[in-house]
Parts: C-alpha cells; structure tokens; sequence
C-alpha cells in the first residue's frame, strides 16, 4: 500500500482509543436478527460446557463441586458478556452506524489499493485520473469521521449532564460539508462518490447527535 493511502486507513487501534469501544464490542449491524444468531452461539456453547461439566464429574467425582463451579462461573461469564454487549449495541446505535461508515470508508481506501497494485504491476491503463483529489476527499472525510466518533464519546459519556444543560449543546455542531462529484462514471468519480456517501452519513449521524 501507498504510503499516502496509509496514513488514511482507520486503524481498529485507533478506532478504540477514539471512542474507548471496540468493532468486537458491538453487534454490527444491531438487529435482533445478528443478537438472536449470536446468543444462538452462546446457548451452544453453554451446552457444551454443561456435556464437558457431566463427562469430567463422571470421571472425577473427587472433584464433582470444583467442576461444578468452573464450568458454571464459565458459563455465566459468557452468558452476562453477551447480553451486556446487546444491551451497549441497542444504546449505541449513533456509534454503531459510525463504526459502519468507518468501514465503508476504509473499503473506498482498500479499492483504491488494489487498483494502484494493477497499476504497478505493469498495467498503466489502470492509472486512476485526478488520484489526488481521491486522496484530498479521503483525507477531508476521515478528519469527519474522526471528529464525529470523538463527538459520541464525549455525548456517551456525559449523557447526564447533557441532558440537564441541553442549552450548551444546541446548534454548537457544524455541518459536513458535502462532496461534489460530477464524473460519476469513471473509477475517479465512483471512488470520490463512495467517500461523499460516507461524508453525508458522518453528517447525518452528527446532526441526530445533537438531539
């Protein structure tokens, strides 16, 4: 990768330390379709300790009360992580949606990639025009985001207090400004248009923040 194209790229470490959540953290997208297959996991995995719990007691009944209690404390464990992540993924659907476009965003920056290894691998005519002004809509768009998800957190984390001063929080966001695309049909304009899509999204996502 160019070196240009990674400085762009949202890093799952520099995602955490902007908003103290991990991708791992967060049930995308949060559907009760995804939450029911993931607690589906779970429920297999609880009933395969619970067989793992019978076939050591069978073999070990010196040890019947440790094995009891391990495998139950495991399966707590996993069964209290599971819904304490549904129950952050319903409250965080403003930071979930950004998590998405992040990922969209770096998918723009991975087709950009892609077609710059075309190009050095000896296929000129995959040289993409106006390159430069990809990287500047990249480059405006990831400022965006990162001000976005350092917007949530701070929201997130001061809920409380916000909701008591609403007055400190009215129409103190600027809007994002939107990217003009009129060459849509080239590669330029398809990668330039996919990084306004992500911009408008941020923008969205700020305004219903402010709410």
């Amino acid at each position: 990768m160019r070196a240009d194209l990674q400085g762009l790229l949202i890093a799952k470490g520099e995602l955490r330390r902007l908003t103290g959540v991990g991708l791992n953290d967060v049930f995308i997208p949060p559907t009760w379709k995804k939450f029911s297959k993931e607690l589906g996991q779970t429920l297999l995995l609880l009933l395969l300790l619970a067989a793992s719990c019978v076939i050591l007691s069978l073999s070990f009944r010196p040890y019947f009360l440790y094995l009891v209690g391990g495998h139950s404390i495991a399966g707590l464990t996993l069964l209290v992580a599971d819904i304490q992540k549904v129950a952050f993924s319903i409250r965080s659907r403003s930071l979930i949606r950004l998590f998405e476009d992040v990922v969209r965003y770096n998918s723009i920056i991975h087709s950009l990639d892609i077609n710059d290894q075309i190009e050095d691998a000896g296929n000129p005519s995959a040289q993409l025009q106006n390159r430069d002004r990809v990287i500047e809509a990249l480059t405006l768009t990831r400022s965006d985001l990162i001000r976005a998800l350092k917007t949530e957190r701070i929201l997130r984390e001061n809920q409380q207090f916000i909701s008591q001063n609403p007055e400190l929080f009215a129409n103190n966001l600027e809007s994002l400004a939107a990217l003009q695309v009129s060459d849509r049909a080239s590669e330029y304009g398809r990668l330039l248009n996919e990084a306004m899509q992500v911009a408008v999204g941020v923008r969205e996502e700020m305004k219903k923040m402010q709410h």
